[in-house]
């Protein structure tokens, strides 16, 4: 399979999960790299009226898991362990997260991602470990 057609049916994956009818995200997947949009709700807002830390969490973690897994084209990758540091908060606009690969080796992979908010400013970043599962990409997982 050319990377262009798994990296188009790696973003119907992603949108196909059912957690994504609540976040609305967008994708766009890259050898090596991924970047997820999530336009900000008032529903993602903590007591103090700006985007609660998980929805940071999923938008990194996602940009990195989708990095990696367009550099595995049989099999679902899982996320062993992922990092996150909140840097500022945000109550308007479009969270952008950007995630890439940095270290690869046969069973292991490590990505970084970065969240930015609509002024390019810097409100989060993360990193986490990658292992190859045996859930096989196909139809059944929303690999078309």
């Amino acid at each position: 399979m050319s990377g262009e057609a798994h990296y188009r049916k790696l973003e119907r994956l992603y949108l196909s999960a059912p957690t994504n009818e609540y976040y609305r995200p967008s994708i766009r997947v890259e050898r090596g790299r991924a970047e997820i949009e999530i336009a900000v709700k008032q529903d993602f807002f903590h007591a103090a009226h700006a985007v609660h830390g998980s929805v940071y969490f999923k938008a990194l973690d996602d940009a990195a898991f989708f990095a990696v897994n367009s550099l595995v084209e049989r099999v679902f990758v899982l996320t062993a362990s992922f990092t996150v540091h909140l840097l500022r908060p945000v109550s308007e606009g479009v969270l952008r997260a950007t995630g890439h690969v940095v270290h690869r080796s046969r069973r292991v992979y490590v990505a970084e991602s970065e969240l930015t908010d609509d002024e390019g400013e810097q409100v989060a970043r993360g990193s986490g470990i990658f292992m190859r599962s045996r859930i096989a990409l196909g139809p059944e997982v929303g690999y078309r």
